[in-house]
């Protein structure tokens, strides 16, 4: 159709959302599939952040909030930053958003303008390049590589720079590859975007899941010059099992706190009412879920690090954060689009093709989910590169 925009025209579907439904409608006809291709935690949200929401309801917490969030939740989160993140920042600066995809969306449209230039590393989260393309914005991807731990360099940053960067996206930890930045490489990139004056999105939602020596440290705790051009972007998704809950938030400086907060009061209004109370229970009521998570995680991580290695045509950078690995498939001699369609139609395993992250040569597998449903899994993937 002629009415559709050309901004939507340039934008390409999820393929994480389109292989998930594929893999899903296939179960639902009782098809045998094994799923490693999911971004989301396999177990329930705890007990007490849903009773938390159930109890909003029932006392009739159902009706419009403030546009950037229930000020309890925004005190919470600004407390959670300063004392979990070394984030010195107000609630006022906070914005609650619809999930944390929103929170990002939210941020670069304050940011950017038309033709605009934003970096991102590749592999990258799907969405980033088509959200800087709903801006009216360029991405410049800079492709990292498997002997730096898939992180971008310092170099790299500066080559990809132009006089019409605007901002740079950093996920630390990484989908899809796991990647944990240390201070001193945050510090080494924070200084570039500060003689330059780039905005930096810190998208931190996998900072709990983190494993072995790795510590998650948040760009805009080394020092206050990094904290005044960084919008640190999270959410409760993964870490507390709350995808379909969608529960993100911002923290910037008071001008692009403010003008996400007006982007919002056009947009979605509000998170939900009630979800943000089971938020709120998140963050205030003592639990030892994320820990048990994180060990499921590590235990599952570590069984297919060891597997993955054994397997001779491809390559794996043992992940340190989330609860993905990135698998480098060159060696196949499938582009990953082929390579996924053949696994999943063949060895009923779903997988996510490296080109839907900016990276043809790979592809993402997910360890949230069962142990059996891993095992069968990865031995299929095994007896699939072995005859490929």
């Amino acid at each position: 159709m002629d009415s559709i925009s050309s901004r939507i025209a340039k934008v390409s579907p999820s393929l994480t959302l389109s292989i998930t439904a594929q893999s899903n409608a296939m179960l639902a006809r009782g098809e045998e599939v094994y799923a490693l291709a999911g971004g989301e935690p396999e177990i329930d949200t705890p007990e007490f952040i849903k009773e938390a929401a159930i109890r909003a309801l029932r006392d009739g917490r159902t009706k419009y909030t403030p546009a950037a969030g229930i000020p309890e939740l925004r005190e919470a989160i600004a407390a959670k930053l300063k004392s979990e993140n070394g984030i010195d920042c107000a609630a006022s600066e906070v914005c609650v958003t619809a999930g944390g995809k929103m929170a990002c969306f939210n941020a670069i449209l304050a940011v950017v303008e038309e033709g605009d230039e934003v970096i991102i590393p590749s592999p990258y989260w799907v969405s980033y390049p088509e959200m800087v393309r709903l801006a009216g914005g360029v991405p410049v991807i800079v492709e990292t590589r498997e002997s730096t731990g898939w992180k971008m360099t310092p170099e790299q940053f500066e080559q990809a720079m132009s006089p019409a960067t605007k901002m740079v996206i950093l996920n630390t930890p990484g989908n899809p590859t796991g990647a944990v930045y240390s201070p001193a490489e945050l510090r080494a990139l924070g200084d570039i975007a500060l003689e330059e004056d780039i905005v930096i999105l810190s998208d931190e939602i996998y900072e709990k899941l983190v494993y072995g020596d790795a510590s998650h440290v948040s760009i805009a705790s080394l020092g206050k010059d990094l904290r005044d051009l960084t919008i640190t972007v999270n959410g409760f998704s993964k870490a507390y099992s709350m995808t379909g809950w969608r529960v993100g938030y911002t923290a910037a400086p008071k001008p692009l706190a403010d003008a996400i907060d007006k982007i919002q009061n056009h947009t979605t209004s509000n998170a939900n009412s009630f979800a943000q109370y089971g938020a709120l229970a998140a963050l205030q009521v003592e639990s030892s879920f994320i820990d048990d998570l994180r060990g499921e995680y590590d235990v599952k991580r570590q069984f297919m690090f060891s597997r993955l290695r054994g397997i001779s045509n491809v390559r794996v950078v043992e992940p340190q954060g989330a609860f993905y690995f990135f698998v480098y498939t060159g060696n196949t001699g499938l582009k990953s689009q082929n390579l996924c369609d053949k696994l999943l139609s063949r060895y009923r395993v779903a997988a996510v093709p490296g080109v839907a992250f900016g990276y043809d040569e790979g592809v993402r597998l997910s360890y949230c989910t069962t142990l059996d449903v891993l095992n069968e899994g990865i031995t299929r993937f095994e007896q699939f590169c072995r005859e490929h």
